[in-house]
């Protein structure tokens, strides 16, 4: 028989990971639904520290992630979020997540 408890457990985390995916793919961020939930959760981290740092600059993420990810025109090629390779690791585009809010941060704030 098996426990109730643990079965609610694995349900909440799938509910979870599904919003993550829908999150990261209306970004524009390509998954190969290998993922797992702490991949997702570590790729959802690295682009809400990048937002933020985005924010802090001055950006606007309605003009800078446009929809999809598909930003035509960003106010600032810095504040656009990076994309996902097909052949990229989770690894390497946390990391490169990462350099790119660095990089975000040592740019001078808009007025």
């Amino acid at each position: 028989m098996s426990d109730p408890n643990i079965e609610t457990t694995r349900n909440d985390v799938q509910r979870v990971a599904g919003e993550v995916v829908n999150r990261l793919a209306g970004l524009g961020i390509l998954l190969s639904g290998n993922e797992s939930p702490e991949d997702l959760v570590r790729i959802q981290e690295a682009v809400e520290r990048f937002e933020v740092a985005v924010r802090s600059r001055g950006g606007d993420l309605m003009v800078d992630e446009g929809p999809g990810g598909r930003t035509t025109a960003p106010d600032d090629p810095h504040f656009a979020l990076p994309r996902r390779t097909a052949d990229e690791s989770v690894d390497t585009f946390v990391k490169r997540l990462a350099v790119a809010t660095d990089d975000v941060l040592r740019h001078e704030p808009k007025s």
